[in-house]
């Protein structure tokens, strides 16, 4: 009687699942990866332990101004002490695998020199942790955290020398950690760093021009940006040189590297606009790409920024063309984009932003692209990924794409009931509708789409905006220990990934 009263629930549940959710693990192909995705500094914490050097965010947050809640990541959500907790959490979601960051600071406090064997023995612990649970480690090497070291040494990323530095970094973390991970990430969103932290100066290092050093103390905002991608295009190419050179053949990994990148949508049916959505694509992912697959900058890029722009070499468009296995996508939202005919904000800014000679906006009309998430950036628009994939496809050969990064986030509100948090309906669909879109870019367009990674399996720093705001699928409890409670968004994940056989051995 007991077995056939847990048959029937089993086939109740099952008939709601199929009847209720428009998206399953089934509706991608065999073999592809869901995951979720996390940073080092954002996660971490435990800043001072394990001889951990400083990075150039520990010195930006404590400058007066810079995060909006006046918070810093010194404990952020503790994952230094409870990954294993965490990672009990993704595994009964269902999750294939963990995208996280290495500390260039945990390995060398001092940004080069002899590796701190307490850096690479959490990071040992912690893949050990994965593999243990039938979960893959997708390792970043690099996510915004310079050593200050190396920042006050030559200027960081400013300077030609960070490209042995960085080389020297990767080589130590292939040695200590390849052979077991298969896949790595050099970069996490180089333009968003050369912009962010080299332009408008809002994130570390904070340099900028913008106003005649009104909002920064030092820096070229029409210049260093450029400065700094050439150098971490050169420092991405060294680093998949040398694993192919030392570690590949033994090793067998993948390596690539993840661009943040929204879909720019022309606002109106003129050649002008159509050509702006082009150039917004050049300056942001094709900045990187283009280098890539074809062994130079985008012819655009080349026009409007000039002597400014790096030049690449021919020994140099040999060196770095080719050098990916993989394109990770770090892809969140849409905007649409109108030609800038007047380039007034150029003309007052003289930054590398306005280069492109492009104009943003979220609104047609008066009508808003999509609903806004808590971020005044994020705008919910799930028919954006499936037209930047296909974008990729095209203009680059069809290349394997990971989506390394995708998610949206409410307000951390300190008044809201706590079962009012954990209803977020809007992130469910927020997943349900990009995700949908993802599968039909995949099935109907034959975009060669791998992995799917979720940004992030528990609310955590999220960088100017401190602890403002909650990306997460589990909530974490600032107040209370930092407890991990599951969301809604956290059941329907379970739901969607895990065999049915799972749910009947729940009765």
């Amino acid at each position: 009687m007991r077995i056939i009263i847990r048959l029937i629930l089993f086939l109740i549940i099952t008939h709601i699942l199929v009847n209720t959710e428009s998206i399953s693990r089934g509706d991608f192909p065999d073999g592809f990866t869901f995951g979720t995705a996390s940073s080092a500094y954002q996660f971490e914490g435990a800043v001072n332990e394990g001889n951990k050097g400083g990075s150039i965010w520990d010195t930006f947050t404590r400058q007066p101004g810079k995060i909006l809640d006046l918070s810093n990541a010194d404990t952020a959500v503790d994952q230094y002490h409870r990954f294993q907790e965490d990672i009990d959490l993704m595994k009964n979601l269902g999750m294939d695998a963990y995208r996280f960051s290495i500390s260039w600071s945990r390995i060398f406090p001092n940004g080069t020199g002899e590796p701190n064997q307490q850096g690479i023995d959490y990071y040992n612990n912690l893949i050990d942790a994965l593999l243990d649970k039938g979960m893959q480690p997708y390792v970043t090497l690099y996510h915004w955290d310079l050593p200050q070291m190396l920042e006050d040494k030559y200027e960081g990323w400013l300077n030609r020398q960070v490209v042995k530095d960085f080389e020297h970094y990767a080589l130590t973390c292939f040695q200590a950690f390849g052979d077991r991970v298969k896949h790595w990430i050099t970069f996490n969103e180089p333009h968003n760093f050369a912009i962010q932290g080299y332009d408008t100066g809002i994130q570390a290092p904070g340099r900028c021009s913008i106003l005649g050093h009104v909002l920064c103390k030092t820096g070229n905002s029409s210049v260093e940006p450029y400065i700094v991608a050439h150098n971490i295009l050169l420092s991405h190419a060294a680093a998949y040189r040398t694993y192919q050179l030392y570690f590949k053949e033994k090793q067998g990994g993948q390596l690539g590297i993840a661009l943040d990148s929204k879909w720019y949508e022309p606002i109106s049916d003129a050649d002008e606009d159509k050509d702006a959505a082009n150039r917004a694509m050049d300056f942001t992912i094709g900045w990187f790409l283009d280098p890539l697959f074809f062994g130079k900058y985008p012819h655009s890029m080349e026009k409007l920024v000039g002597e400014r722009l790096p030049v690449i070499t021919p020994e140099m468009s040999k060196f770095v063309l080719g050098c990916l296995d993989f394109v990770g996508i770090n892809h969140y939202t849409t905007l649409y984009v109108r030609n800038d005919r007047t380039q007034i904000r150029k003309f007052i800014l003289q930054d590398a932003s306005s280069d492109a000679a492009v104009i943003t906006t979220s609104r047609r009309h008066g009508v808003a692209i999509g609903e806004r998430a808590a971020s005044s950036w994020l705008h919910i628009v799930p028919w954006g990924i499936r037209k930047l994939v296909v974008y990729v496809k095209h203009k680059y050969g069809n290349p394997p794409v990971i989506i390394t990064e995708n998610g949206m986030d409410d307000p951390n509100r300190p008044f809201t009931p706590l079962n009012k948090a954990l209803q977020d309906d809007k992130r469910i669909e927020y997943h349900r509708d990009y995700l949908s879109n993802l599968s039909a870019a995949i099935s109907e367009d034959k975009c060669d789409v791998r992995g799917y990674f979720v940004w992030s399996v528990l609310d955590n720093w999220e960088w100017n905006s401190g602890y403002t705001v909650r990306f997460g699928l589990y909530f974490v409890d600032y107040k209370n220990n930092l407890t991990r409670i599951p969301k809604a968004s956290a059941e329907w994940f379970k739901r969607m990934l895990r065999p049915e056989i799972d749910l009947l051995r729940e009765f």
